[in-house]
């Protein structure tokens, strides 16, 4: 079972350690529906070299868009050789046509489902070419095979997943596509996933859910579960699930200390035109200040290209998530996937300029934005990144927490994930990502501490003040020439 690499993860200079985060549990949570007899490996090419020699009976392969190129190149290796190759994953389900010629079976959508049909056709010998979830279901799911995990390899060994799909549908998400014909979200049993949270070691645990917050029922249930387990864990969810009543208590009282949150635009008409209603007259500045309140740190989401973004966007964006004491945040290019309503859209008007897979990465502009260039857009997002993460901008930042301890918090978190990535090649050459989780569970273990207001600065009132007009911050100040683009430089991001 192999998860191929993109071509920056297995660079010889920069190893960036976003890629030595995750395992790939798809194919873990696969290789428990296999007998025990069975010789099986998982290799995951961000953070190990494969083994190409072999000679198995059969290979499965996950295919991303990202790593698309390099997934056939290997599918088309193995046939050659005289295995069964199967391909399954996000990409393959939207272009099942540019995989095919590459395997002997391909997986649309989900499949928990369809895997253990096409394992009893395989032993039978009478496989199909395409396999397709028709059942939505994680009852009676094996437990993830976690003893095929190289854990040391990995800062979040403890990743899960206890839900499958989002109840929302946003153009720019590959969701409608994956899960067309059957259910889009659904959970675990409460006690199933309780039973896999029990089963890890250790203290921390990575929610990888599209949103763990999404159905409120299993969320509470799932939370009142977890209290007393002494866990601390990261997650992933929306504005409108912050703002709850309860839910975040709850949540909190579990070991929640880190939101993933998308915020993705400050401008309301680009939340109408790429369907994302969760996030529209919502108040942004009330949703950090509950989180902060908590002891929650920030991981801000935001989105850059969408039809209302002009050149003003990134220095408006960042001045913002800095003002708001945001901990860190995650910028990317909008990026018309195949299979969304945004691809459709903008093929339909002609505006893709790029059909080369490999930089559909959210850091290259694929295609013709409405208000600047391609290559204004790619700048400015390599400038919001430098800038967020800048000495002074993380001092900022750490300093809009009125309680001091809380910005010593956002400051050491906040530097130790931007301004050390030299030491985390050196850690992941080593091959001991591992190694690192003691220091992130032991700033986790400080959020949540105590209260972390934040000063409520001139933005921040402003900002207040137009989100609940339902306005965002159409009227921050910027102008509508992206010609200050052309000043700045290239950044890592």
């Amino acid at each position: 079972m192999i998860l191929p690499a993109l071509t920056e993860a297995t660079s010889p200079f920069w190893r960036p350690i976003k890629y030595s985060l995750f395992p790939p549990l798809g194919l873990a949570t696969l290789a428990a529906y296999l007998d025990e007899d069975c010789e099986v490996e998982i290799q995951d090419e961000h953070v190990e070299r494969l083994i190409l020699d072999d000679h198995p009976d059969l290979v499965v392969i996950q295919v991303y868009i990202t790593s698309a190129r390099r997934a056939y190149q290997l599918a088309d290796h193995y046939r050659a050789a005289g295995a069964y190759v199967v391909l399954g994953g996000l990409h393959v389900t939207s272009l099942p046509d540019e995989a095919l010629p590459h395997a002997d079976t391909i997986f649309l959508g989900p499949a928990e489902e369809s895997w253990p049909r096409f394992l009893a056709d395989f032993k039978a010998r009478r496989q199909a070419h395409l396999y397709r979830s028709h059942e939505r279901t994680l009852a009676g799911m094996p437990p993830i095979r976690r003893d095929l995990i190289k854990r040391q390899r990995y800062l979040v060994p403890n990743s899960i997943v206890v839900s499958r799909g989002c109840p929302h549908v946003c153009d720019f998400c590959y969701k409608e596509a994956f899960f067309e014909g059957g259910k889009s979200f659904y959970t675990q049993a409460v006690d199933d996933a309780l039973g896999e949270i029990d089963r890890l070691p250790g203290r921390h645990l990575y929610f990888l859910d599209d949103h763990l917050f999404g159905d409120r029922r299993f969320a509470t249930a799932l939370f009142e579960g977890m209290r007393g387990m002494g866990r601390l864990w990261q997650a992933a969810g929306t504005v409108n699930a912050i703002l709850a009543p309860d839910l975040l208590e709850k949540a909190v009282a579990a070991g929640l200390r880190s939101l993933f949150v998308g915020f993705e635009t400050l401008n309301h008409a680009n939340l109408v035109e790429q369907r994302k209603y969760q996030n529209m007259k919502r108040d942004y500045g009330a949703a950090i200040r509950r989180l902060h309140d908590h002891g929650v740190m920030i991981n801000g989401s935001f989105v850059f290209g969408m039809d209302g973004d002009d050149g003003s966007a990134f220095e408006r964006t960042v001045e913002w998530a800095v003002e708001q004491g945001i901990e860190t945040a995650t910028f990317h290019i909008l990026t018309p996937y195949p299979g969304t309503a945004l691809y459709q859209r903008m093929a339909e008007q002609k505006r893709l300029t790029i059909h080369d897979w490999d930089l559909y990465d959210t850091r290259h502009a694929v295609f013709r934005p409405s208000k600047m260039t391609g290559a204004q857009l790619e700048a400015g997002y390599h400038w919001a990144y430098r800038e967020f993460y800048r000495w002074s901008s993380i001092a900022r930042g750490a300093a809009a927490h009125e309680d001091t301890f809380a910005g010593l918090r956002h400051f050491a978190y906040a530097a130790g994930w931007k301004k050390f990535e030299p030491l985390w090649d050196l850690v992941i050459r080593a091959r001991r990502a591992g190694a690192m989780l003691p220091a992130l569970e032991a700033i986790l273990s400080e959020f949540g501490r105590r209260p972390a207001a934040i000063k409520p600065g001139p933005l921040r009132r402003s900002a207040r003040a137009l989100d609940a007009a339902g306005l965002a911050a159409r009227t921050l100040p910027g102008t509508n020439d992206p010609q200050p683009l052309t000043f700045h430089r290239n950044a890592r991001a």
